[in-house]
């Protein structure tokens, strides 16, 4: 009796898994028979929560997968550094404290902690960074800085933005680059009013504006334009006539910081008369390279563990989080703090966990390259690797709750559309999926994927 129950409930399963795949199918074949799927590119793939084959539509072919590539950044940076892994940013300087007089240079360090000066995080805000700082050197009883103020930004190299990204996403918010020491998310905020530049919220340090913006239209189709260490930043599109913010990506985030300590400093009454300068700026204008002394650190700050970034990370895509991962995994497993050196990482990992690399051709860590290539079933192989994992509860937490009430990873580029993550239906299956199209030449991609997901409801 006991076997026949067995068999029957074997049977069930099988039955309903049958029918699901079937509808599946159709919904598929709908998408791609729709008029703007005409020369489109499709992969999915589903599994039940313990791995087992539903359903695939070219499963194995690589796509260009937009933002749900950073569940493999988000899995990988989790395994390999631990949910309570925290960056460090440090305050030392050189020569001797005398009388309340600093008779050398003020330093700064970091890791490459990508929260630092963050809005996101409460008592990890500008303003707590600043107290925190100011009330260290008020310990040490400095009053006077005779040297300069060097942000030390060589733990990582010198390439701060991955190959491949577009130059009409690099001055843009989400296009920022990383550097080993980051400011505000490397984000600046104008206030515009129509195509009139009112103001900023940080200071671009020698940077001149070129504004090509018109006025029409209701909402914000404005693009930034500026490049790593560049002096000119160009603004065009169109902007509705009424005040509105925008947002852009910081050409040289250490200097900012710098320059914004620099008034720390004068309005606290701390005497500074050097010049803020980074070890980056040192290369590019051919100066000797000041370091960091590692000996007289008199502050040492602490970013939020590394459960909490991700959070943001999955939530809100942040991509510099992804290339910060991306560049410690490099710095860490690799003895290079580069761009190559973690994406060589990332490789490595995945394929260890038995997916096959030629589905896994990552370009960057946050999928914002075109040239990343990622199939629906190597999402899927992730996906399912990381439920079982002992961090998967904070993980998990990070994938956002989707229009169709669906809690998935989203991606999204120019006629390019993703989602992956985990659903269980009205009848208690679980699922594990992901579905990635290319080229489809509509507006309304994302409802067009959640024909064919909502099948899973």
């Amino acid at each position: 009796m006991t076997r026949l129950i067995a068999i029957l409930l074997l049977s069930s399963q099988t039955f309903l898994a049958q029918n699901i795949a079937q509808k599946l199918d159709v919904a598929t074949k709908n998408l791609l028979n729709s008029t703007p799927a005409y020369a489109a590119n499709l992969s999915v793939y589903v599994a039940d929560e313990n791995g087992n084959f539903i359903y695939e539509h070219n499963g194995n072919r690589g796509l260009s997968s937009a933002s749900t590539q950073k569940i493999f950044t988000a899995a990988t940076a989790l395994e390999t550094f631990g949910k309570n892994y925290q960056y460090t940013t440090t305050a030392s300087y050189s020569g001797d404290i005398s009388g309340g007089n600093l008779s050398g240079n003020l330093y700064i360090h970091s890791n490459g902690d990508p929260t630092l000066g963050s809005w996101r995080y409460e008592n990890y805000k500008p303003e707590n960074f600043r107290q925190k700082f100011l009330e260290a050197l008020k310990q040490k009883g400095i009053s006077k800085i005779s040297g300069d103020l060097i942000i030390d930004d060589s733990y990582f190299d010198f390439q701060t933005v991955p190959g491949g990204w577009p130059w009409n996403d690099l001055g843009n918010y989400y296009g920022a680059g990383v550097w080993s020491v980051n400011w505000r998310e490397n984000q600046f905020d104008i206030s515009m009013n129509g195509k009139e530049l009112k103001g900023l919220n940080v200071d671009l340090p020698n940077v001149n504006w070129v504004n090509d913006l018109k006025t029409g239209g209701n909402s914000d189709q404005s693009l930034i334009f500026t490049a790593p260490y560049s002096d000119v930043a160009l603004i065009n599109g169109t902007l509705p006539p009424k005040a509105i913010t925008v947002s852009g990506a910081t050409p040289n985030p250490p200097l900012t910081l710098g320059t914004e300590i620099k008034k720390w400093l004068q309005d606290s009454g701390i005497t500074f008369s050097g010049k803020v300068t980074s070890t980056s700026m040192q290369r590019i204008n051919g100066e000797k390279i000041l370091t960091a002394p590692k000996n007289t650190v008199i502050f040492e700050h602490k970013s939020p563990t590394l459960d909490k970034i991700v959070y943001w990370f999955m939530r809100k895509s942040v991509n510099l989080y992804g290339e910060t991962f991306i560049k410690t995994l490099g710095k860490e497993k690799k003895n290079q703090g580069s761009f190559d050196a973690g994406i060589s990482y990332l490789k490595e990992f995945w394929k260890e966990k038995g997916i096959n690399p030629a589905m896994i051709n990552f370009a960057d860590g946050s999928g914002l390259s075109p040239q990343n290539y990622v199939s629906a079933r190597a999402e899927v192989q992730a996906l399912l690797w990381s439920r079982k994992q002992p961090w998967f509860n904070e993980f998990f937490e990070g994938f956002p709750t989707q229009a169709n009430g669906m809690k998935m990873k989203s991606g999204t580029m120019k006629d390019t559309k993703s989602f992956a993550g985990y659903h269980t239906s009205k009848d208690g299956k679980k699922y594990v999926f992901a579905i990635i199209i290319n080229n489809y030449q509509s507006s309304n991609l994302s409802d067009a994927l959640y024909k064919v997901l909502n099948v899973l409801k």
